[in-house]
Formats: structure tokens, sequence, C-alpha cells
């Protein structure tokens, strides 16, 4: 009797563990599979033809996209596990700038590889989520956990790409093709700009060091910020308009020095994607709706850190700093336009709360350069190249846009580009010292 009681027990006690070592594994399972089919669904759009162009060096074709976040996988997960590539030259092909694990094939060129097929590519894929999934069956240490959860993260940063890209490539199109994206024409109307006041002081910004973040959002650190204020929206279309009409493309004393040098030689009049002049009063431009009649009240986008700076001095302010953003995003609820909402267009502001849209929307250009953190240090090894080397030369953006995926961002997210990158689903908020 004593013998079957403790029988009983120990088998509750097993049942117990086995169900607690499934739920990680089971979530790993969902997560996985969730935000790898996201990736699928994005392409729903697409024609073949649509998935092999590669319309300048920034943007690479959807088909690589595909593959790459697999490659990304294969070789910093599967790498020693019993998994055998399609073909060798993957390991050159879909490598994107990591020296540290070998040869790379020139990005300038991605567009040059018909094959492999998108079909081949889908099957990779497969592959690649076969052999995952049956790895966090059999279990994956802490290491591998982390490599896990980083590569579903860079997967949604190639979400995003994927989704700007293919805005790129489409616009080429004189069809002005629709990618699918729904288009809710509002009757809003554009709100007087406020600015919502902080004291500053000394802060502790960057991540605490708990749940999922990368490198270079720590180490945490106390700064020091004077009191400032921010605008309580994005910049609209109708504000951004009337900067142009003023003559702000043809005002040298607006414009930082290499940001007018920038835009006599690319002759840049307005942001991309726009026509030249407005057609009966109004702005129009090709969205992944099409070609569309832009609202007022709705943010500019696809602006360049040069034409924000310009605009910001034009409106007697300045650009803010990535750390006033991150105090203001750390304070507001976690929600806003996302790709999940698949509108993938910024929207007007609501006027809910007291400031709008720092989350989604449009990624907001700071004054910020990227630069290192006091104390940061890159990881060892190849994925130490994912964020470290690229600290020179390019400006943070914070609060995401309506092409991210609300699980990835955070408040201490440090996006970076160029300052002439403008592809982006990128706006213009406007802060003032106080």
């Amino acid at each position: 009797m004593t013998t079957n009681v403790m029988g009983s027990g120990g088998a509750r006690a097993t049942r117990a563990r086995s169900n607690e070592e499934a739920r990680p594994r089971d979530s790993l399972h969902q997560r996985y599979h969730r935000v790898r089919t996201l990736t699928r669904r994005l392409c729903d759009g697409l024609e073949p033809e649509d998935f092999v162009v590669q319309s300048m060096p920034d943007v690479s074709p959807t088909k690589w996209h595909l593959a790459h976040t697999s490659w990304f996988f294969e070789t910093f997960l599967l790498k020693g596990r019993d998994f055998s590539s399609p073909h060798p030259a993957y390991a050159v092909l879909f490598n994107s700038y990591y020296n540290g694990v070998g040869e790379q094939f020139a990005r300038a060129r991605r567009g040059m590889l018909s094959r492999p097929t998108v079909r081949e590519v889908q099957g990779y894929r497969d592959l690649v989520d076969e052999a995952v999934l049956a790895s966090i069956d059999i279990g994956l240490d802490p290491h591998e956990q982390t490599i896990l959860e980083l590569g579903l993260h860079h997967e949604q940063q190639h979400q995003e790409l994927l989704l700007t890209d293919i805005k790129h490539v489409l616009s080429q199109n004189p069809l002005a093709p629709d990618f699918g994206a729904p288009w809710a024409e509002t009757d809003v109307e554009t709100t007087p700009l406020r600015f919502v006041g902080h004291a500053g002081g000394e802060v502790e910004v960057g991540h605490a060091g708990t749940g999922f973040h990368f490198d270079n959002e720590g180490p945490r650190h106390r700064t020091l910020l004077p009191p400032f204020a921010l605008g309580h929206r994005l910049v609209t279309v109708d504000e951004y308009r009337a900067f142009i009409a003023d003559g702000g493309y043809t005002r040298p004393d607006l414009w930082l020095d290499e940001g007018w040098h920038w835009i006599q030689r690319e002759n840049i009049v307005a942001p991309l994607y726009w026509d030249r002049d407005d057609r009966d009063g109004e702005r129009h431009a090709f969205t992944l709706s099409g070609h569309r009649r832009l609202e007022a009240a709705e943010p500019v986008v696809h602006v360049s850190l040069y034409e924000a700076d310009a605009y910001a001095r034009w409106a007697d302010a300045r650009l803010p700093r990535e750390h006033e953003l991150e105090l203001a995003l750390r304070a507001r609820p976690h929600a806003g336009n996302f790709v999940e909402t698949r509108a993938l267009h910024p929207r007007p502001a609501t006027g809910e709360t007291d400031i709008d849209q720092l989350w989604g929307d449009g990624w907001e250009w700071t004054q910020s350069g990227y630069l290192p953190y006091p104390g940061y240090r890159p990881p060892e090894g190849a994925v130490g190249e994912y964020n470290g080397k690229f600290m020179c030369n390019q400006h943070v953006l914070r609060g995401g846009s309506c092409a991210s995926s609300q699980s990835h961002l955070r408040a201490t997210y440090r996006n970076f580009f160029p300052a002439s990158a403008r592809w982006q689903f990128t706006c213009i908020r406007l802060a003032r010292d106080l």
C-alpha cells in the first residue's frame, strides 16, 4: 500500500515535471510558428515576379529576406546538429554582413540571383522550420534558447524590411501596384500642435537586464536630461506642405551642410513617394495601397534625418534626444498602429492621450548619434557583429512603425539608420528646451 502511494505520488510528480518542461517547449513552438508564419503571410499579396526585384542597393529582394532569415537559424542554431543545407553556396548567398562566419555575396547584386527560385527558397524555409522545431522538441540549452529568441527578433526586423523594401520596389512601377493594404479614409482634422513638458533631471535609461533585449540597449545607466517638452503628436502632411510652400527645400539656412548638398545632388524637393507637386490643391503619394491622396492630418512619413532636422529648425524647435523619447515611451501604454493592424501606413492622431503616436505609426528621428552606452561591450563571436560594429555615422530612431511587430518593441529599443535614409517609415516629432 505504501509502495502504491509512493508510486502514485511519483507518477504525479513526474507528470508535473513533464508538464512544466512541456510548457516552455510549447511556448517556443508557438512563438516560432507565429513569427515564421507572419513572414509568409506578409507575402500573400505578391506575385513570383515581385520576389526577385532589387530597386536600389539598400533594398533586398523579398526572396532574399525569406532565405536570409532561414540562413540565420541554420548558421547560429542548427550548425552541428543533423541538418544538411540544400546547397553549400547558401552560406555565401544569404550571409548579410557576418564576417566571422565567412564570405558574403555583394549586397548590391542580390537582385541578380534568379536562382534559387522562390519555390526553392520556400522549400529551404520548410527544411529549416522542421529542423528548428525538432531541436526544440529534443531540448535547447540556455545559450541555444537565447539564439532562438534572437533569431525570432531578427526575423521580425526583416519582416519590417520586407515591407519597406517591397514598397520601394513597387513604387518604381508606373502601374503603381496595390500591395493589398486596406486604405480607410478618415475625416480627422489636424489639431494645433502643443508641447507637453517634462522636468528632466538625473534619470536611469537603457534596459534593466530582465527579458529579451538587444545588446545595444544596455547597460542601464544614469544620464542628465535638462527640462524639455515634446510635441503631442507627429508632424502632419499639412504642416510639412507649409514648410515646402515657404521654400523649405530652397533655404540653405535651414539645413545641415551635408543635408543641403544631399538635396542639391539628389534633386530632392519633397518626402520620398510624394508627387513633386500638388494636384487640385492636395498631395498624392505612392503607398502600399497604391497611389493615393494623402490626408492633411496624417503624419508625414519617409523623410530623412536631414529633412526632419530642417523642418524642426523652420518650426523653431528641434528633434528629440533619444532618452527624452525613452522616458515618454516608458510612461505610455505599449499600444499603437503596428503591423498587426495591417494598415501599413501612419494614421492621424486620435487625441485620446496627452501624447499621441509614440508607439507605432512611424519611427521618430532623434538628434542622438548611434553610439555605445557607457560600459557597452558586444557579445563574443559572430553574433557580436549584430549591432556594435555599426556605431558610426548612424542616428537613433525610437518608437516603431506601422510595419513593426508590437511584440518586437520596447521603450529601450534603439533603431538606427544613416541620415539620408528615408525608405523606412520615418516620421518627425518636435521637441523644445524648457
